[in-house]
């Protein structure tokens, strides 16, 4: 039996993969899956990015807006509900459209790698947190490394959350994140995956970022974080997110403004290096001239899949 298309679009951030999609959706029927870890968020629109109503111009977009900030959301959440996304946009007689640059997202459908429900244990949290506090995040890195080099060299320094959840997956279980992903790639994918992605010059892509995350500013970023703080009692989890935590730093008094602009950018930039060493470590990617015009990608990708 012929296993339905699905296209995906991926990349560094700030590439395009937006506008591209949408042009796309427009002309083939389709319909859009985001595969962005931080839009699934509610009430975190500007620094995630977020298309606006208008920029959608009326394409269907799941996996936008569906979870409050302070819950947790595991790339098993999201594989279950892109999958029922893809599903239910192929019953419709649409063509489906995976958009987004988290590449953990993209390779649980891409090569169907099953995650384990690891049960959440508040108490290890407890413990790796307080350790953190006390020995410093730079040591707790350290020894994820050790445990497992091949996760840990995807992941910032100062990312804690996935620094942490390596550390909670070898605890909890007994193997490596790594381990358990080699495993879980028994299964033939479901969908017939096409995965594309923008190429850029990297100064301009480092271009675009810094001009973005000005952007950001001018439309409210500020306000959005203090508007999230005040909404929420807890501190969200979502809010160790880039672009948020400088902010809070920012709130807290712990960094000037402009100090605090410089960091988004250099960490946007850091982030956007580490998806491009990713997304090529991906052999089933092809690669989109970014000096091409937004119909002449589109043309390769049609080209392709026929």
């Amino acid at each position: 039996m012929k296993k339905e298309d699905v296209i995906v679009i991926c990349g560094p951030t700030a590439s395009g993969k937006t506008g591209l999609s949408i042009e796309l959706a427009k002309q083939i029927n389709g319909e859009i899956v985001s595969s962005d870890s931080m839009q699934i968020y509610k009430d975190m629109d500007i620094g995630t990015a977020k298309p606006t109503k208008e920029e959608m111009q009326g394409i269907k977009h799941y996996l936008i807006d569906c979870v409050p900030p302070t819950q947790r959301y595991s790339v098993a959440d999201y594989k279950r509900e892109a999958k029922n996304a893809i599903r239910e946009i192929i019953k419709k007689g649409k063509k489906p459209i995976v958009v987004g640059g988290t590449g953990l997202y993209i390779d649980s459908l891409i090569y169907e790698i099953e995650y384990p429900e690891i049960e959440f244990d508040e108490n290890l949290r407890e413990q790796l947190e307080k350790r953190v506090e006390i020995e410093g995040l730079e040591k707790i890195y350290e020894e994820a490394k050790q445990i497992d080099p091949q996760a840990i060299e995807k992941i910032s320094k100062t990312d804690k959350k996935r620094i942490l959840r390596i550390l909670e997956i070898y605890y909890g279980t007994g193997k490596t994140k790594t381990e358990q992903e080699i495993m879980s790639r028994q299964n033939e994918p479901e969908f017939n995956y096409h995965v594309y992605a923008i190429s850029w010059d990297r100064e301009e892509l480092y271009n675009r970022i810094n001009l973005r995350v000005n952007m950001m500013i001018e439309q409210g970023l500020i306000e959005e974080v203090k508007n999230i703080l005040k909404k929420y009692n807890e501190f969200p989890t979502a809010m160790q997110g880039l672009g948020y935590k400088e902010v809070v730093e920012y709130l807290d008094g712990k960094t000037t403004k402009e100090e605090m602009i410089e960091k988004i950018k250099q960490e946007t930039r850091r982030y956007a290096k580490r998806q491009l060493t990713w997304f090529r470590k991906n052999k089933e990617t092809i690669w989109l001239d970014a000096k091409n015009t937004v119909q002449e990608n589109i043309d390769t990708i049609l080209k392709n899949i026929k």
